[in-house]
């Protein structure tokens, strides 16, 4: 037999025999059990309701209408003891079962709700899934916003790239800042920072982080830099094991001697968090979905990038590098690297609100163009609407969300037949992207 394939098939056996021992694993190691908690009244008129959990779970959450039901599935998970809740309104009554190796909680509820997708709480001692509710009678159907992580690269004690002025670790928080404002007052969407000032979060915690706060979709934002000056344009990447192209093999070394957090590696993990790298043979089919859906997403913010004047395109397609902080196994997940600070033109750009504005544009348009085509249920984009809803905020001025949004100052004015009146906070005004 050749030497080469005798090497490949020992290989391959290899492979499988890994992942046998990462089901082993999983399936051998301290059971994850779910009991309820409480139900309690906020101050804003929701209902928060809590469930404990030895670990992190890997959960599927969605509602139901007719009758009107919050279903929440945790893989991996047994029932610590039945969980049966009375009627505390709008809820009728609090149930779960176990199907197969997957703890379901069903809520049902009188009528149609507001509510947020679960999230999980690391404490001492446990961890605590938490969702609220809150009835809604201008609603007809179960309603929640969807979930976008905002992961601006580096910070703290880890700069990142360095430019001449210029500081990787600031240009991602000002772009990440620009991309939160857009979605923060845009109905229907929510966005999560996973570092929201100059604090050092580590490369497991900011994908850890984004599971557990139930995030749809993540987005982690960089700027390169390079031995060579001339280098320069933007980028975006899906992870890959196998690099796409010399230039994203080459940036993979690159952040490894700049910033060794960055490229892929098996951390130390608490035992109560989720193992995505055991996961990924386990849930081997919801991993090769996210896959597809996160090169959809990278193209449409890459679709987005093309038409910005200011930004050149360092690939012209969509790139695939290892990078860990990408490697969720169910969340769409991407990085967009703005540019290179070590070239003069790029760092000119990022150095400067509106060149930032615009690659935050291009993002916050590329997930808009995504949900077109892959709509949440529950959402906004369910029914593929043809408007969004922007709520004016104190120094708001047309002409910049204009720009925000990719639109003309004609066109808002037109849309919100706002001929010769003037805008205010609090307003909600439609415009169509």
């Amino acid at each position: 037999m050749n030497p080469a394939l005798k090497l490949i098939m020992k290989m391959n056996k290899l492979r499988f025999l890994l992942g046998i021992l990462c089901i082993f694993t999983l399936t051998t190691e301290a059971a994850n059990r779910v009991s309820f908690g409480n139900i309690s009244e906020l101050e804003s008129g929701n209902l928060k309701i809590v469930f404990s959990l030895d670990k992190v779970a890997l959960i599927n959450s969605y509602a139901l209408d007719d009758p009107s039901r919050i279903v929440i599935d945790l893989k991996d998970v047994t029932l610590a003891e039945p969980i049966k809740s009375g009627s505390f309104s709008p809820i009728k009554l609090i149930r779960a079962s176990e199907v197969g190796n997957t703890a379901r909680i069903v809520i049902d509820l009188k009528g149609s709700v507001y509510w947020k997708k679960p999230w999980q709480v690391k404490h001492k001692d446990r961890i605590d899934l938490v969702l609220e509710i809150k009835r809604d009678k201008k609603i007809s159907t179960n309603l929640r916003d969807i979930i976008i992580a905002i992961d601006a690269g580096h910070g703290g004690r880890d700069p990142g790239s360095v430019g001449k002025n210029i500081l990787e670790k600031d240009v991602t928080l000002l772009i990440a800042r620009e991309l939160e404002r857009s979605l923060k007052n845009t109905y229907g969407y929510k966005p999560i920072m996973i570092r929201s000032d100059d604090r050092y979060v580590g490369l497991d915690d900011r994908y850890q982080n984004a599971r557990k706060l139930g995030a749809d979709l993540f987005v982690s934002i960089h700027a390169d830099g390079f031995r060579l000056s001339s280098v320069k344009g933007a980028s975006v990447y899906v992870w890959s094991e196998e690099a796409s192209s010399i230039t994203a093999a080459t940036l993979s070394k690159y952040k490894l001697t700049t910033s060794p957090e960055v490229k892929s590696k098996i951390g130390k993990l608490d035992i109560r968090d989720f193992d995505e790298d055991s996961a990924r043979t386990l849930y081997q089919i919801a991993y090769e979905a996210k896959i597809d859906n996160s090169v959809i997403l990278a193209e449409k913010i890459l679709e987005q990038l093309k038409k910005d004047p200011y930004t050149k395109m360092h690939k012209p397609n969509v790139e695939f590098a290892d990078f860990r902080v990408l490697k969720s196994i169910d969340i769409p997940s991407v990085l967009i690297e703005s540019g290179f600070i070590t070239n003069p033109d790029d760092a000119k750009r990022l150095e400067g609100k509106a060149g930032r504005r615009m690659i935050a544009r291009s993002i916050f348009l590329g997930i808009h163009d995504y949900f077109k085509i892959k709509p949440k249920p529950n959402t906004f984009m369910a029914s593929l609407p043809q408007y969004v809803e922007y709520e004016i905020q104190k120094g708001d001025v047309i002409s910049e969300i204009a720009i925000r949004f990719g639109v003309t100052i004609d066109e808002i004015i037109n849309w919100n037949n706002l001929k010769n009146k003037s805008i205010y906070p609090g307003q909600v005004i439609q415009i169509s992207i």
